[in-house]
C-alpha cells in the first residue's frame, strides 16, 4: 500500500519521462490514482449492504469493494481502451496504461490480497515483497511532484532566484533524469520479489517444509511474518529476515476446546462452511477456539499469525460465531483488522449452510 501522493508522483514521472506536458500530463497523473477512487462506490456499498441478499452482497463486493474491481486487469484494459478511443494518441494511451498499471502493481507488491483477474477468477493473490512504508517507493516518486510544484511557483514569480541550480539541472537533463528515476524504481521492484523468493526458498529448506510465498508478509524493510502447517494439530509461525534467517518461531494450536463440548467438531465444520461463503477471506491459517456458554456454542476463528503480528492489521481479524444449541440459529461478531467488535449482518454468510 503506497501512499496516494507517491502514486500521483509516479504518474507525473511516467508522463514527464515520455515528454508529456500540460493537459496530457494532468490526465496521466490523474490516472495514477483513479483505482483508489473506488472508495466512493465502496462507501455507498457499505451504506446499502444491509438490505442486500447474501449473493448480491458478494457480487457487489467484488465490483465495489476497496482494491477489488478497480485493481483488476479488466479495469486497466477498459480504461486503456477508453483513452485510445477518445484520443487516438498512442503515447498518451501508453502513458495512461503504465500509470494505472503501476498503481495496481505497487499495491499488489506491498499490500494484502487482491483479485487481479476478476471476473474471470475470484481467487485472491498477493506478492507482498515490499514493506508498505518502504522509503524508496514512498519518497522517490515525490521528486517529480516537487519539480512540478517548483516549476509552477517560479512561473508565477513566487520563488524567483531560488532553486535555480536545481531547476537548471532538471531542465538540462530533462527526459533522461526522469527515465533514470523510473529505472531505479523498476530495478527495485524486480529485485525485491526475487530476493524474497530466495529467502522463502532458504527458509523452506531450513524447515524442511513448503513455505508459502504469498502468505509471507513483510513486517519491516528486512523481516517477514509467515506460517505453515507443522502437523495435524499445530501451525508453526516464523518471523524471518534477510539478515539472520529465522528470528522467531512459535507454535499455535489449530483447535482448542474449553470444557466439554461433545459436538465441537460439527460446530467447527459449520463455522468453516459459513466463513468460506463470505468475503473477503483474509484468514490463511485458521485457528478455532470452541467453548460453551448458557446453551450456546461459541467458535472463535482467527489467523495463527494474529498473536505475532505487530504492524499488520490484516492479521487482526477475529470472527466469533455463536450457535444456539436448541434452535440451530447463529450470530456472528467480528473484529475486522483490529477494529472494535461488532455484530455482522445476516447476509455476510450463506444462511443455507
Amino acid at each position: 500500500m503506497v501512499n496516494t501522493l507517491s502514486h500521483l508522483g509516479i504518474g507525473f514521472l511516467i508522463a514527464l519521462a515520455l515528454g508529456l506536458r500540460g493537459k496530457k500530463l494532468k490526465i496521466v497523473a490523474f490516472l495514477s490514482v483513479i483505482p483508489d477512487l473506488d472508495i466512493i462506490p465502496y462507501s455507498i456499498f457499505i451504506s446499502v449492504s444491509n438490505s442486500l441478499t447474501h449473493e448480491s452482497r458478494i457480487q457487489l463486493f467484488y465490483l465495489f469493494g476497496h482494491r477489488e474491481f478497480t485493481h483488476s486487469i479488466l479495469f486497466v484494459s477498459l480504461v486503456t481502451l477508453l483513452i485510445w478511443t477518445k484520443s487516438k494518441d498512442w503515447i498518451l494511451t501508453f502513458a495512461g496504461l503504465q500509470s494505472i498499471l503501476s498503481h495496481i502493481y505497487l499495491d499488489y507488491i506491498t499490500t494484502w490480497k487482491m483479485r487481479p483477474f476478476y471476473p474471470f477468477s475470484t481467487d485472491t493473490s498477493i506478492m507482498g515483497a515490499v514493506y508498505f512504508y518502504d522509503p524508496l517507493l514512498n519518497l522517490l516518486p515525490l521528486l517529480p511532484l516537487l519539480i512540478v510544484i517548483i516549476g509552477s511557483l517560479k512561473k508565477r514569480g513566487i520563488i524567483n532566484g531560488k532553486f535555480n541550480n536545481f531547476c537548471n539541472f532538471v531542465r538540462n537533463s530533462d527526459d533522461k533524469f526522469y527515465s533514470f528515476l523510473i529505472l531505479v524504481l523498476l530495478v527495485w521492484l524486480v529485485f525485491m520479489p526475487v530476493s524474497k523468493a530466495f529467502l522463502i526458498n532458504h527458509i523452506s529448506g531450513a524447515e524442511k517444509a513448503q513455505i508459502s510465498y504469498q502468505n509471507t508478509y513483510p513486517e519491516s524493510m528486512n523481516s517477514f511474518l509467515t506460517a505453515y502447517s507443522f502437523n495435524s494439530t499445530h501451525y508453526k509461525v516464523l518471523r524471518v529476515s534477510y539478515l539472520s534467517g529465522i528470528e522467531m518461531s512459535g507454535y499455535v494450536e489449530k483447535i482448542s476446546i474449553n470444557g466439554n463440548v461433545p459436538d465441537a467438531s460439527a460446530y467447527i465444520d459449520r463455522t468453516k462452511k459459513l466463513y468460506s461463503s463470505g468475503v473477503p477471506q483474509e484468514i490463511d491459517y485458521p485457528v478455532y477456539a470452541v467453548s460453551e456458554d448458557n446453551g450456546s456454542v461459541i467458535v472463535t476463528l482467527s489467523d495463527a499469525r494474529n498473536p505475532y503480528a505487530e504492524s499488520w492489521a490484516y492479521f487482526k481479524s477475529i470472527y466469533r460465531f455463536t450457535f444456539d444449541k436448541r434452535s440451530g440459529d447463529y450470530h456472528v461478531y467480528a473484529s475486522v483488522q483490529g477494529e472494535s467488535e461488532k455484530k455482522l449482518d445476516e447476509n455476510w454468510f450463506n444462511k443455507k449452510v
